[in-house]
């Protein structure tokens, strides 16, 4: 389907829905029933507080909240739908889509629908899984109502113009039916360009490179969320979408070594196909309590290519490969859910199948002299994985006191992986998990929360299968033998109101790893994704709101995120203790806001600032970073006929794009530098200009 048709549909589908809106609606919304009354003990921020930003969708009213920022969610890769993992809710329920983020799905809720925002203890919801601070988004659908985002802009250097992004959604209701309708296009132009140096092991010039990289990425999707209020306490909703994935990526290069012909490279890769979701659930009174069944399947064809040719200036015969890879990832999961009330407590018992699948087909293709790519085995490439799952738990959560509430969950997980193509298996597991948590809330600005946790991680089924990097000379092994790692944790969270002047919130959360994953040596003399042991990591960060208005400075605050991280893993090959490849190491942004009273403008800044740790193969280590410092200025007028427009500048303090790396003629520790390979690259500045608007 291309962008025109999901146009096409996307229009049809909205004005259907709004010619349903029966004429009396505002009789009807007259007539429903009111929102319920904030839960003990929340802190509630109510639309007045936001008037200064004039919002546009719930989205922009969260992302205001004080100290508060938006994380988890049910497309972060974790197995099934399982236990809550969103620090946000919406009318007390958890968003179960898997296929969109919070962020999506926030910024179709308008902002005029919106009665309050409540920050509560995760405790207090009733919703497993959910710990320290949560934004439930309490709204009242008011009729129907659509909003817009343009996202456009453009870079300087090596990139074309971005000029589809954004969205529109129209938001309504008929009768007992609510309903939202929304096409998308995320989107991205990215690239850079600047000089590579390779030397040897003394540090003698080998060869001088200079490339140039340019990429785009554009993901029309169609959705649609409908909810059904039966009465009797019997809700339906069911959650479509359909989208394309579209990215390409085009890196020439020319090299010019200390002797010999100048090599001219070009490396193109390509990548398309559709996804879709279909998602939905009911619930209803059973017996003492409530039951909900959850349904979802979803499905993703990837089809990839990448060509690399390497030209030389003395007439010698080009070569060069090309890899096509063909990935189709599914998912099937079905779900219940039953809560009740019982000693002064909720409990909940939940049940979970969950069957996930890979079917991949790669091919491998050498350049010939007669300028023809012929097929090398390549039989390692070609398999399916899959994963079949069944879940049960036990939650408990109650308040032992006005200040002190825990809530404990209790899960067992039976597990079957096979594989099939070159390198078959089938094994079985059986794992417990759970968790523990207790909040401490001794006044009204500050609680304390802390977490005792047991999880599983979801493999990423690509492991399991061989796959290449042509223009890095890369090749990842298969591994048959893969299990997804687990963890302890012991999670602290602490949030404190400083009243006029702002809020901190404060997060320490220390792991231990069993089985944990990362590049690890096959017998045969390759590498591949497994298993390499023990680990641990501790992560700290601390979110803060400043308010400037205390000292006179009205409208203007600053919000300020730090992250650190201290990894420990054992290198599987040299030994040596050293972070996880590619996992972040720190961070900071920083975000400054003027809301000029009495005036529809606002400007402001931003800096921010990403580590990202090196990493470790068998014949290679190396360290990919982009910075040291990203700095932006905007400006916004909320009224521009009736339309916010935001101008946005970026990158303006001269961040570039960064790789360094070391290759051995053999496998570490023992191989001798074969070379060294330092990049410095331009990314330049970036203009971006954001107009929305509601209708």
């Amino acid at each position: 389907m291309t962008l025109r048709s999901l146009t096409l549909a996307a229009s049809t589908l909205a004005l259907a829905a709004a010619a349903s809106v029966p004429a009396h609606a505002q009789d009807a919304d007259e007539a429903a029933p009111a929102a319920p009354a904030p839960i003990a003990g929340a802190q509630v921020f109510e639309p007045s507080f936001f008037a200064q930003f004039a919002p546009r969708s719930a989205l922009d009213m969260v992302d205001r909240i004080p100290g508060f920022s938006i994380s988890g969610g049910n497309n972060q890769g974790q197995r099934g739908l399982g236990q809550a993992t969103q620090n946000v809710i919406v009318n007390g329920e958890r968003l179960s889509s898997k296929s969109e983020s919070v962020e999506d799905q926030l910024r179709r809720i308008p902002a005029s629908d919106v009665v309050r925002i409540e920050i509560l203890d995760g405790n207090a919801t009733s919703i497993p899984g959910l710990t320290g601070q949560v934004a439930n988004v309490v709204y009242k659908n008011s009729g129907a109502s659509g909003q817009f985002r343009w996202v456009t802009g453009f870079r300087p250097h090596n990139t074309e113009a971005q000029l589809y992004g954004g969205e529109i959604s129209l938001t309504g209701s008929s009768g007992s039916l609510d309903y939202t309708v929304s096409l998308s296009n995320e989107n991205n132009r990215f690239g850079a360009d600047g000089p590579v140096t390779i030397t040897d092991g003394d540090g003698a010039l080998i060869e001088e490179q200079y490339s140039k990289f340019s990429g785009k990425y554009d993901n029309p999707k169609l959705a649609t969320a409908l909810a059904y209020d039966f009465g009797g306490g019997v809700l339906a909703n069911l959650n479509l979408s359909y989208g394309v994935d579209y990215e390409s990526r085009r890196e020439p290069e020319i090299a010019t070594p200390v002797s010999g012909p100048v090599r001219t490279r070009d490396v193109r890769s390509e990548e398309d196909g559709p996804f879709y979701e279909i998602g939905g659930d009911l619930q209803f009174p059973l017996g003492p309590g409530t039951m909900k069944v959850i349904g979802l399947e979803r499905y993703e064809r990837d089809n990839y290519s990448s060509t690399l040719i390497d030209s030389f200036s003395d007439g010698s015969d080009p070569e060069g490969y090309r890899f096509e890879q063909v990935n189709g990832l599914g998912e099937r999961i079905g779900r219940f859910e039953y809560g009740w009330k019982l000693w002064q407590a909720d409990w909940q018992l939940s049940g979970e199948a969950a069957f996930n699948r890979l079917d991949r087909r790669s091919k491998l293709f050498e350049l010939t002299p007669a300028g023809e790519f012929d097929q090398i085995a390549f039989p390692q490439g070609n398999g399916g994985v899959t994963e079949d799952r069944y879940e049960t738990s036990l939650s408990f959560s109650r308040a032992l006191s006005k200040t002190l509430s825990v809530q404990l969950i209790g899960s067992m997980e039976f597990s079957k992986i096979e594989q099939t193509g070159s390198a078959a298996n089938s094994r079985s597991f059986k794992r417990p998990k759970g968790s523990f948590a207790a909040t401490w809330k001794p006044a009204k600005d500050f609680d304390l929360s802390v977490t005792v946790a047991r999880r599983v991680s979801q493999l990423s089924f690509g492991d399991f299968l061989a796959s290449v990097s042509l223009n890095n000379d890369n090749q990842n092994g298969g591994n048959n033998e893969l299990v997804p790692y687990q963890s302890w944790n012991v999670e602290v969270e602490a949030n404190k109101s400083f009243g006029p002047w702002g809020s901190i919130k404060l997060q320490a959360r220390q792991a231990w790893f069993e089985d944990f994953i990362d590049y690890f040596p096959l017998a045969d003399g390759g590498e591949a994704r497994g298993n390499i042991g023990d680990a641990k990591r501790l992560h700290l960060q601390a979110n803060a709101t400043i308010n400037l208005d205390p000292i006179g400075f009205k409208g203007a605050r600053i919000d300020a995120e730090v992250v650190k991280r201290f990894m420990s893993v054992n290198d599987p090959f040299t030994g040596v203790d050293r972070p996880f490849s590619y996992d972040q190491e720190g961070s900071f942004d920083i975000d400054f806001r003027h809301d000029i009273p009495s005036s529809d403008w606002a400007w402001g800044a931003n800096l921010n600032h990403y580590d990202q740790a090196p990493y470790s193969r068998r014949y290679e280590e190396g360290h990919e970073w982009e910075g040291t410092i990203f700095g932006s200025l905007f400006i916004e007028h909320k009224d521009v006929l009736g339309l916010t427009v935001q101008a946005r500048a970026s990158n303006l303090l001269g961040a570039r794009n960064y790789w360094r790396r070391t290759v051995y003629d053999g496998p570490r520790p023992d191989g001798d530098v074969l070379f060294h390979e330092y990049q410095d690259r331009r990314i330049g500045p970036i203009f971006r200009l954001t107009v929305s608007g509601d209708f």
